[in-house]
């Protein structure tokens, strides 16, 4: 079963579309990466191809907003529970096999997911994958991103919407994400907890409040 995570009353929204901005362009892998080389290094509008139709989203204040903040608790977590990692945000990651690609609003490299792990270079090609990617939907109608990353074999993914956070994990067996009730990546976080600091009047004050609540 899907886990489902409710968030504070502040995150329980609407999310019909009137706040980011999406533009959607029939298109080839070809065309895709055109769009990126004309978008350049910029981590916005993020960008997304399901094989058929190109996504360009332009994410509101709010959103940006709502994806640091959750990501810098995945960060404060991590570091009062010593688990090395490394932040690549809205990593680019795509397939020219498969003609898919996306950039999450964060992800996560989790050293202790993979002993062998190493922080990313310059030289990287787009192929790595994520240990961790999380998407807020805060405004609807964009693509299903969740199948794109199934495709990809992004090994866990965070979908927070409408002041609920769904977990999904990717199955070795059938390469089906499946719903779970606790993080395997992040094992030990509560996401019950970590989501009610979300409504602190402030980011740096929701780290704080969040890292005594940890114990730190």
């Amino acid at each position: 079963m899907t886990a489902m995570t409710e968030a504070p009353s502040v995150y329980e929204r609407d999310d019909r579309p009137r706040e980011d901005h999406f533009v959607h362009l029939r298109g080839s892998w070809d065309d895709y990466e055109r769009v990126l080389e004309m978008r350049g290094d910029r981590s916005a509008p993020r960008i997304c191809f399901d094989g058929e139709v190109i996504e360009i989203m332009s994410p509101s204040k709010n959103h940006e907003g709502l994806k640091s903040r959750l990501g810098r608790l995945v960060e404060a977590y991590c570091l009062e529970r010593d688990i090395d990692f490394e932040t690549v945000g809205s990593w680019t990651l795509k397939d020219a096999q498969l003609e898919r690609g996306a950039e999450p609003d964060e992800c996560y490299l989790i050293q202790s997911v993979d002993p062998t792990w190493s922080p990313m270079t310059d030289e990287d090609d787009g192929t790595g994958r994520p240990d961790l990617a999380i998407e807020v939907i805060w405004t609807s109608g964009g693509l299903d991103k969740l199948e794109i990353y199934r495709l990809l074999r992004v090994r866990e993914v965070w979908i927070w919407r409408k002041g609920i956070i769904t977990t999904w994990w990717l199955d070795d067996d059938t390469l089906q994400y499946v719903g779970i009730d606790e993080s395997r990546v992040l094992a030990g976080i509560d996401l019950k907890q970590l989501m009610r600091f979300l409504e602190a009047p402030t980011t740096a004050q929701a780290i704080r409040a969040y890292r005594a609540a940890l114990g730190g």
